[in-house]
Parts: C-alpha cells; structure tokens; sequence
C-alpha cells in the first residue's frame, strides 16, 4: 500500500498551486513540510535531498503503523528573504509535524528565527550553519547532514600531513562559506601552518578568473576552498583551464566534488577532499541505498541525497516508536534523541547539539570517482560552541 501523499506547492504570481497524488491511506496524516531550492543555482542538491527523502519515506512507509505521510513541498530558491515567510506557512497553515530544510545556511537561519523552540521538529538535511547547533540550538532542530566544521577542521592536519605550509583559502562571503575557511584555518593553524590569503566573494558571484590569477602570482604550496553546486564546477573548471591544476594542489570541504564530477569532468582529477561520505563506501546500507535510489530515479545518490534520506529514516523511526502518534512532540524529541541512523555513510547518533556525530572520510577524485583514502577524523562531534542543550 502506498502510504506517501506527496504535494508539491509552489508560490506563482502569488498564488498557492498544489498538485497532490493521493493513493490509499490510513486514518491519521503526519504532515512533512520541505523547504528546499528546487530552482536556482542549489536546485541540484535541493532536488537530490528530494528525492532521498521521499525514498526514505516510501520504503519505510510500512513501519509507520496506521498512519499516513503527506509531504509539501516549498522551493526556497535558496533565498534567505523567503525563509520566514514559507516557513511560517508550513506552521501556520499547513500545521506540519516535521520540517524538512533547507539546502542553503541563509535559509536555515531565516527558518530557525521562525520554527525554534515551537511545536515542531525541524530536521536540516544539508545546511551547515554552526548556529543552527550552536548558539541557536533548541530541542526541536535536528540535523541530517554535518555542521560547517566537520568536514574542514579535519583537512587543515591533512594540509601538514602533506607538508604544506603556505595556503591560500577562497569561499563565498555567506555563513557556510566564512565557517568552512575558519574550521579549516583553526586546525591548520594549530599545526603551525600559514594561511597566505583568505578571500571571501559575494554569494553567488563565480567571477573566478582574477582570483585563480592572484593564486598563481601569489603560488601557495596549496589552496583550500568551499564552494558547492554550480560554483564548485565554475572553480574547478577555471582552475583547470587556467593551469594551475598539477601545480598548486587543490583542497577542499566535500562539497566541491559531490554532485558534481560530472560536470567538472578531467577537471577535478586529483581534488583532495574531506567528507561525512563517499559512494564508493564498501558499507552494506551504502550499496542497498544506492541501488534503490538508481531504480527509483534513473541515476546515482550524492551526498545531498544521503542526507535527505537519513532526514525521512529519522522520521519513519520516530513515527514508528510513537504508533503513529505525534501529539506529544516532546516525546517525539525524547525519541529522536536516542536514535542510531543506520545510514549509507555509516551509523550515526546525534549530539546533544542535536549534530550528527560521525566519520569524516578523507577523499581524492580518481578517474571521475571520490575515492576514500583513509578517515580523516573518526566519530567526530561538533564542538557545538554557544549551545546552551
């Protein structure tokens, strides 16, 4: 039986347009608002964290007793300034019992100011603002995904490791982009190394070409960057273009080779990463997940993809233990708290900053793949610094 009753709704002209297919269905609905980019320059990974989630959901649909799961979907089109108001809808007037979202940090704080500490679970399947399970941490806000430290921190000993001194940083001026540059600077700097130039662009701007020319005057003995989406394949195709890939190493958080390998094409060979997955992880979950995923959609999960679907396990599992009933969200917290996610990137359990603890896995773009050479960090936990939890 087919318990999932997906609705998409988007705002047009100001107008709400819903579009619902709805099968058979017990008595009781569980309502699950998403807020994710579905247009835009983060529709990729919005799309991806969709599509997992609702894999999520049908696969585990069985275990969700005699309730059924309605799922609305809002595209945030990765803009900060429509957060508060599209999130307020799903609390107003859809009255969900979970939301799911967003993909950008700006959104995620923009979403938190309004959902935090109500009566709702917000679960963040990609956004790794360190407020989100930091200073603004609160018993009903959850994340999926990792926090903006996890998967740099790591890299900055991986930069001694190899025996760079000198490196030269670059991101987006937006929270993600800025925490991304800090993480990987405070192990890195720890170790005695140097950080040369921190350059931080407006958020979407991919005008890389004078940068990528001031790393070459400049010639560190390598670069550190965040950048995800269609920014990440804009670097590190220029990067390529330019010539410097071969010359000056490139690092990077996970994210500018995840979802994106294909567009980046011989580009990308030889990126040293560090990320909470790899699809080439030689784990049970990780082959069953990514072949479900491949029949369901025609195509191969990324880690956006993982982090939805780790979203809708968090959900199917708590619903299960309740029977079904969310009336107490306090107890669904109490619940939630104590879950072990058998995820593809390996089990996890939550912080008491409600932040994923889990492995970081050092990477290198092999012949088109993220290919894992070792773990960066294992089982790591977010300091969450100004969580009061």
């Amino acid at each position: 039986m087919n318990k999932i009753k997906n609705c998409f709704v988007t705002l047009v002209s100001g107008y709400f347009l819903s579009i619902a297919a709805t099968t058979a269905f017990a008595s009781t609905d569980i309502k699950v608002g998403v807020m994710l980019p579905l247009s835009g320059i983060y529709a990729g990974p919005g799309q991806a964290a969709l599509d997992g989630l609702l894999l999520a959901l049908q696969a585990n649909a069985h275990k969700s007793h005699q309730s059924s799961i309605e799922v609305i979907t809002l595209d945030t089109e990765a803009k900060p300034s429509r957060a508060p108001e599209l999130a307020s809808s799903l609390l107003n007037q859809h009255k969900v019992d979970f939301v799911v979202g967003p993909a950008h940090s700006g959104v995620a704080m923009g979403m938190i100011k309004m959902l935090r500490n109500k009566d709702i679970i917000m679960i963040i399947p990609n956004a790794g603002a360190a407020a989100a399970t930091g200073p603004l941490c609160a018993p009903n806000i959850f994340r999926t995904s990792f926090s903006s430290w996890q998967p740099s921190y790591p890299m900055g000993t991986v930069a001694l490791d190899k025996g760079y001194k000198k490196v030269y940083v670059i991101s987006w001026n937006y929270g993600m982009g800025r925490e991304s540059l800090d993480a990987f600077e405070e192990s890195f700097a720890a170790g005695g190394g140097e950080i040369i130039e921190k350059v931080l662009l407006p958020f979407p701007s991919t005008n890389f070409q004078p940068n990528i020319s001031d790393i070459a005057d400049k010639n560190p003995d390598a670069v550190f960057t965040f950048f995800a989406g269609g920014g990440a394949t804009k670097f590190v195709k220029d990067y390529d273009a330019m010539g410097l890939r071969g010359k000056i190493p490139l690092m990077g958080s996970g994210f500018l080779t995840e979802g994106t390998l294909e567009s980046q094409g011989a580009a990308a060979e030889g990126i040293i990463t560090g990320l909470h997955y790899s699809e080439n992880l030689d784990i049970p979950k990780n082959q069953d997940f990514r072949e479900a995923f491949h029949t369901e959609y025609g195509h191969y999960p990324d880690i956006y993809a993982v982090q939805g679907y780790d979203a809708g396990q968090a959900i199917v599992n708590t619903v299960n233990q309740l029977n079904g009933d969310l009336s107490n969200k306090q107890a669904a917290i109490n619940i939630m708290e104590k879950l072990v996610i058998d995820s593809p990137r390996g089990k996890f359990t939550f912080s008491k900053a409600h932040n994923p603890i889990q492995n970081i896995y050092l990477r290198e773009v092999k012949d088109g793949v993220n290919v894992v050479q070792s773990i960066a960090a294992e089982a790591l936990e977010d300091p969450a610094r100004g969580c009061k939890l």
